[in-house]
C-alpha cells in the first residue's frame, strides 16, 4: 500500500483476535521497518519491548489508571513497551544541550519511531493502539532497563473490527502560510 493510503487507513485497535498470535517474524520485521524513523543526529534511541503471556498479564493489572486499558492488554497478541535511551537524544558530546527544548527531543524522536512502527503494523495487517495511560508501577513491571524511560505501551493483535475514520480537520484548518 502507499504511504498516503497507509496513514489515512490507519485507526486505532482495541479489541484483537486471541487465536490469531503476531508472530515473533512479524514483530521484528515492524521493528526493522521503524529502525528507519528519523532522530536527532541519528541517535536512534529507541527500543521495544514485547509482552506476551505472562509478562502481558502483570502489566494488565498494574494498568489500572484507566479500567479499559487492561482489558485491551488482554485482548492483544502482545504489548510493546516503547522506550528510550535516555540522555542522548538533544545533547551535545559534552552532556550540554544543543537547542531550548533541552532533553524533550528524547520524546519528539520516540513519537516519530512510534508512528513508524504503528505505519508499519498496519502494512503488515496488524492493528495497534497507543496507551499513555499506565500506573506508575509499568515500567518496573516490565522489566524496563536502567538508562531508559518508558513513554507508551502499544498493545498488537488482528484485529476484530474496522473501526469508521472519526472526523478530521481540513488542511485549510490546520495550514497557514507565511510571506
Amino acid at each position: 500500500m502507499d504511504a498516503i493510503t497507509c496513514i489515512e487507513s490507519r485507526r486505532s485497535i482495541r479489541s484483537f483476535d486471541q487465536s490469531r498470535p503476531v508472530s515473533h517474524e512479524t514483530i521484528e520485521r515492524i521493528v526493522a521497518a521503524a529502525a528507519f524513523a528519523p532522530s536527532w543526529k541519528n541517535t536512534q534511541i529507541t527500543r521495544y519491548i514485547a509482552l506476551e503471556s505472562e509478562a502481558k498479564e502483570k502489566l494488565a493489572q498494574c494498568t489500572n489508571i484507566w479500567p479499559k486499558n487492561g482489558d485491551i492488554i488482554r485482548s492483544a497478541s502482545a504489548v510493546i513497551a516503547v522506550t528510550f535511551v535516555s540522555g542522548r537524544s538533544g545533547y551535545e558530546r559534552d552532556g550540554s544541550f544543543s537547542t531550548p527544548l533541552e532533553d524533550r527531543w528524547q520524546y519528539f524522536d520516540t513519537g516519530i519511531a512510534t508512528e513508524a512502527f504503528l505505519l508499519a503494523a498496519h502494512t503488515e495487517g496488524v492493528g495497534s493502539v497507543v496507551l499513555g495511560l499506565y500506573d506508575d508501577n509499568a515500567a518496573d513491571v516490565i522489566g524496563v532497563p536502567e538508562g531508559q524511560k518508558l513513554v507508551a505501551l502499544i498493545p498488537i493483535g488482528y484485529h476484530t473490527d474496522s473501526p469508521a475514520c472519526p472526523p478530521r480537520k481540513t488542511a485549510a484548518d490546520l495550514l497557514s502560510y507565511r510571506s
